[in-house]
């Protein structure tokens, strides 16, 4: 049995049957969740006021108990106004024993980064509602998810496009565009040598590629040593793109890039979706049609 701990930093749960559905499940499996309060917040568009979903991510710092994993309830928009407000000190101070097992994406991506760069390793997967509230609970998500927060040493592998390549680095990103909005600010990490994986929803492939060009702009693509690239949801073309798409776009900045971009891995807003520890130590290797990305050096859960 594990004890969830729910919090709710971004946007209101508007799919409250969701949410509980994740809840009931969570339970029938044999486990705790805690704070289920959060759910039902709300102030506007947000889940709850900023001092409420504030004290949601300050209060983790004295939340005590071993294999405490913390869930966020949705994404959605909020978390980038809690920002300057973050004890970011005691959170880093918090995770040095028995560390939290951090889970969430999307919005949520942007206190990960903040987090990161305070050293403390958070994982990119599934959040109650999108997720473990599905109408069927994804089986492939679930099983991604316990490998993530159980293994010390694990092992991803899926038919990923790109060139042939080799790199090793810390594994970091997340959402493309909460990361492209952290250009410029503290709690942007500044990591060289590492592997960026990036996913995104509901964003056009020029969006894509310009958020992508940002990055490359910015000196932050080029400095890494790969790329692999997730899901997209909703980013189908139209007529007016006369064959621009995805597949044509990813071409296009690999043409500009040095470095290997792998696309294809299952990870981001669908519901199949792997786990992901950002700031674990990762090893990709992609040979022919096959990509394989190893993790470790990241928290799990203990006996």
């Amino acid at each position: 049995m594990s004890q969830f701990h729910l919090i709710a930093p971004s946007g209101y749960c508007i799919n409250q049957s969701a949410a509980q559905c994740g809840v009931t499940r969570l339970i029938n499996a044999g486990h705790q969740v805690n704070n289920q309060q959060v759910i039902t917040r709300r102030s506007q568009r947000f889940a709850g006021v900023e001092s409420e979903r504030l004290a949601d991510i300050n209060d983790l710092a004295t939340l005590r108990g071993k294999n405490q994993i913390v869930l966020a309830v949705r994404g959605g928009y909020g978390a980038s106004r809690l920002l300057d407000a973050i004890d970011w000190q005691a959170l880093a101070a918090r995770q040095q024993q028995d560390p939290l097992l951090i889970c969430g994406h999307s919005d949520f991506t942007a206190i990960q980064m903040g987090l990161l760069t305070k050293g403390v390793i958070t994982f990119s997967g599934p959040m109650l509602a999108g997720n473990f509230g599905a109408e069927t609970l994804n089986d492939f998500t679930l099983h991604h998810f316990w490998q993530a927060l159980r293994s010390e040493h694990f092992t991803l592998e899926w038919p990923g496009d790109g060139p042939e390549c080799r790199a090793e680095g810390t594994l970091w990103g997340g959402n493309l565009a909460m990361l492209t909005s952290l250009i410029g600010t503290p709690w942007m990490p500044e990591i060289s040598n590492g592997i960026l994986v990036l996913e995104d929803i509901n964003e056009h492939p020029f969006r894509v590629e310009r958020m992508l060009l940002q990055l490359l702009y910015a000196g932050i693509l080029p400095r890494q040593s790969a790329i692999v690239l997730g899901s997209f949801t909703g980013s189908a073309p139209n007529d007016y793109d006369a064959g621009y798409d995805l597949q044509t776009m990813y071409a296009y900045l690999r043409s500009r890039l040095d470095i290997p971009m792998i696309s294809g891995l299952d990870f981001g807003h669908e519901q199949r979706t792997v786990t992901l520890p950002l700031g674990a130590k990762a090893q990709l290797v992609h040979s022919g049609r096959s990509t394989t990305l190893t993790l470790s050096g990241h928290p799990t859960i203990t006996e």
